[in-house]
C-alpha cells in the first residue's frame, strides 16, 4: 500500500470517527411554558452531567419557551419537541387528543406525570404601596392587576381559577365567584401573552400595582431585575398548579430518542432534580426536600381544580373555550 492509499484510508477513518461522534450526541428539544426557562436551564446542565456519568454518552438539551397553550399549539402544528413540560394538564390533554403524546400520558410517570407543582400568589411593588394582602384587595377601585390571558397561557388560566375558587372556598356560590372575577378583570389594563410577558409589563413597562403569577416567579424576578424590586404576597388561599410532563411520541418515534426523553423526564423526580426545583421556588413532590425549603414555601390553604371545577378538562370547556365564562365576563379593552 503506497503513501497516497494510506493517507486516503486515514482520512476516511477520521471522517467516520467524526460522523460517529456527531451521531453519538443526541439532542432533545424541551418545549415548555414561559416562566420555566431558568429552572430548565439548571435542570439541563445537571441532567447532561448525570447522563454522561451514568451512560458515558453526551447529550444536548435545547429549550423553547412561551405561553403554554401557544407552545402546545406549536407542537401540534409540527414543532419537533421530544418532551413537553407544561403548567396545566389541559395543554398536554390537547396533544393527547391528536395522538402526539400517549393517550394515557398521566400513567407514564409518577404523580400523574407531574413531578412538581406551584401555586398562584401576588407580586407587588417594594413596600406594597397599595397595601394588598388578599384577593378582595384586587377588586378595589384604583388597583391595576396584571395577569396572563387565559386563552394563551396556563399561568392565566390558573390565576382565573384561583380567583374563582377562593370565593367558593369561603363558602360563596358560582354566581358570586363570577361576580368577583368580573370585577377583578375590570381592573386589568392589559392581558399578557405569557408569564414572562406579564412580568415584563409589570417591571419594565411599569404598568400595574399587582402581578398574579406563579410562586416561582419571585426567584426569577430577583435574579433578573435585582432583589428588592417586588414583595411576594401569599393570599389566604390559592390553587394547586401541577406541572405535567410528557414524551412527544410523534417526535421520538421519528428520531429514535424515546429512551433519552424518558430519562430526561425521570431526572425531574430524582433528589437532584427535586432540589433544583425547590431552589427555583417550584414545589417538589419529595416531602423531605419540601420541608427543607419551608421558608420558601409559606403556609397557604390550597385547593385543587377538582374541588370546584370537576377537572381541568371541565374547567377548560366551561370557562376558557370560545363563548365560555371568560368571554362572557371579560370585555376587551
Amino acid at each position: 500500500m503506497n503513501f497516497k492509499q494510506k493517507a486516503s484510508l486515514a482520512l476516511a477513518a477520521l471522517a467516520l470517527t467524526a460522523t460517529n461522534l456527531v451521531s453519538a450526541q443526541t439532542t432533545l428539544l424541551n418545549v415548555s411554558y414561559d416562566v420555566a426557562r431558568e429552572f430548565y436551564k439548571d435542570i439541563n446542565t445537571a441532567f447532561v452531567a448525570n447522563y454522561k456519568k451514568t451512560t458515558g454518552k453526551d447529550i444536548k438539551i435545547d429549550q423553547s419557551h412561551a405561553g403554554s397553550s401557544a407552545q402546545a399549539r406549536a407542537v401540534n402544528d409540527g414543532l419537533d419537541a421530544d418532551v413537553v413540560t407544561m403548567n396545566t394538564t389541559t395543554d398536554v390533554d390537547f396533544l393527547a387528543s391528536s395522538g402526539i403524546v400517549a393517550k394515557d400520558w398521566t400513567k407514564k410517570f409518577p404523580n400523574n406525570a407531574a413531578p412538581t407543582s406551584s401555586t398562584m400568589l401576588f407580586l407587588v411593588r417594594n413596600g406594597n404601596p397599595k397595601g394588598i394582602k388578599d384577593w378582595d384587595d384586587l377588586i378595589k377601585p384604583g388597583v391595576q392587576v396584571i395577569v396572563v390571558n387565559p386563552k394563551t397561557g396556563g399561568n392565566g388560566r390558573m390565576a382565573y381559577l384561583a380567583a374563582w375558587g377562593q370565593v367558593r372556598k369561603k363558602g360563596g356560590t358560582d354566581a358570586q365567584a363570577a361576580e368577583f372575577v368580573a370585577k377583578l378583570y375590570k381592573n386589568v389594563p392589559v392581558l399578557a401573552k405569557g408569564g414572562r410577558d406579564a412580568t415584563t409589563i409589570f417591571l419594565q413597562r411599569n404598568i400595574g400595582d399587582v402581578l398574579i403569577t406563579f410562586e416561582s416567579e419571585v426567584v426569577s424576578v430577583d435574579k433578573e431585575f435585582g432583589a428588592g424590586k417586588v414583595d411576594a404576597i401569599h393570599p389566604s388561599s390559592s390553587i394547586v398548579a401541577e406541572n405535567p410532563v410528557a414524551v412527544v411520541e410523534r417526535t421520538v418515534a421519528k428520531k429514535g430518542t424515546a429512551e433519552q426523553a424518558k430519562a430526561y423526564l425521570n431526572f425531574l423526580y430524582t433528589d437532584e432534580g427535586q432540589e433544583i426545583a425547590a431552589q427555583h421556588a417550584i414545589r417538589p413532590r419529595n416531602a423531605a426536600i419540601l420541608k427543607k425549603y419551608a421558608a420558601t414555601f409559606k403556609p397557604i390553604q390550597l385547593f385543587t381544580a377538582e374541588d370546584y371545577f370537576g377537572s381541568f378538562a371541565e374547567a377548560q370547556k366551561v370557562h376558557f373555550n370560545d363563548g365560555g365564562q371568560f368571554d362572557k365576563l371579560y370585555q376587551v379593552k
